[in-house]
């Protein structure tokens, strides 16, 4: 087949719209920028940086067609309560953000928190990520999956699994763990509590991830079921070797020289030797993960974030209805 009518092809067959940045911006329509610059420069991350134009060209337009979607949703929700006579309240409407290690998935999240918390109606947005459902340190030695931390059986599935259902079901007070990266574990006794928000935003490497179905056709519950919307934030694989690179040699100069740091031994080695270091830990663990079990997740997302070499999203994708 000629090759100019096999793309034509995939592109007919692609589930989604593909803008540039200029066509996704103009859908902005007339959605007031409510946050400074200021704030928008304390949402950053360590190596993920944003700016003011990105808020306005990519998270304005996205944050008005997320409105829609939560109005639709809830909807939904009040038919179906309607139609079976119950009266359960307002479901919260649940995003998920997912992506590669170092690719920027924190700073989106918490610019979409703040964008969405200042919608007219002043909603409730809470904002978690699934780190804290890793399994304690301890449990993960003993399994010999220290250097698999990160991949999907690291987590305890079932804590996450309860937490969302949980939240799903309009529960009071849910508590989710809490995970530190200064000590590179889950913290024992500390918790965070989510009571009731509007919108829940879940962030993490393999939210959108399944697993092998059963043949019986028994129910097998994932993540994502309680997704209401989904983001991957994507990369090349170089760029995000690097952005990885890049973050661990800054953290050498700032949280890893404190002694109490889990990592505190890398800020005792040369530079050469941290590159070294750090390029052994993307190729081992990092980007295996990847490979394996998070970038099979992106065609299952709502809307795809393509980056660039500036960590500037120059292409949005959006799932066709």
């Amino acid at each position: 087949m000629d090759q100019k009518v096999s793309t034509a092809l995939d592109m007919d067959l692609s589930p989604y719209r593909v803008f540039t940045e200029r066509q996704w911006s103009r859908l902005r329509a007339d959605t007031p920028m409510t946050l400074s610059e200021h704030e928008v420069a304390q949402l950053q991350g360590l190596n993920a940086p944003v700016s003011m134009e990105q808020v306005e060209t990519i998270y304005l337009p996205l944050s008005r067609l997320l409105a829609f979607y939560a109005e639709a949703t809830i909807n939904i929700h009040q038919a179906t309560q309607n139609f079976l006579g119950t009266r359960y309240g307002k479901t919260p409407f649940i995003i998920g953000v997912a992506g590669s290690v170092s690719v920027g998935k924190s700073t989106t999240s918490r610019v979409l928190r703040e964008l969405l918390a200042r919608w007219p109606a002043s909603p409730k947005v809470d904002l978690i990520t699934t780190d804290g459902f890793l399994y304690p340190n301890a449990i993960l030695e003993a399994e010999g999956l220290m250097s698999k931390k990160g991949f999907p059986e690291s987590f305890d599935r079932p804590r996450l699994l309860k937490f969302l259902s949980d939240i799903k079901a309009g529960k009071r007070n849910v508590r989710a763990p809490v995970y530190s990266h200064f000590y590179y574990d889950v913290m024992p006794g500390h918790n965070v509590t989510i009571d009731k928000p509007d919108i829940l935003i879940v962030e993490g490497l393999n939210v959108l991830q399944t697993r092998e179905l059963p043949k019986d056709g028994r129910a097998v519950p994932f993540v994502s079921d309680f997704f209401d919307f989904s983001v991957y934030i994507d990369a090349n694989e170089n760029l995000l070797q690097k952005w990885y690179v890049d973050r661990f040699m800054r953290l050498r100069e700032t949280a890893f020289r404190d002694p109490g740091s889990y990592f505190h031994r890398y800020s005792r080695i040369t530079d050469e030797e941290a590159i070294e270091t750090a390029h052994r830990i993307w190729q081992e663990i990092n980007l295996i993960n990847l490979r394996e079990n998070i970038l099979p997740t992106r065609p299952r997302a709502d809307l795809i974030l393509s980056k660039n070499a500036s960590h500037q999203t120059s292409k949005v994708a959006l799932r066709k209805l």
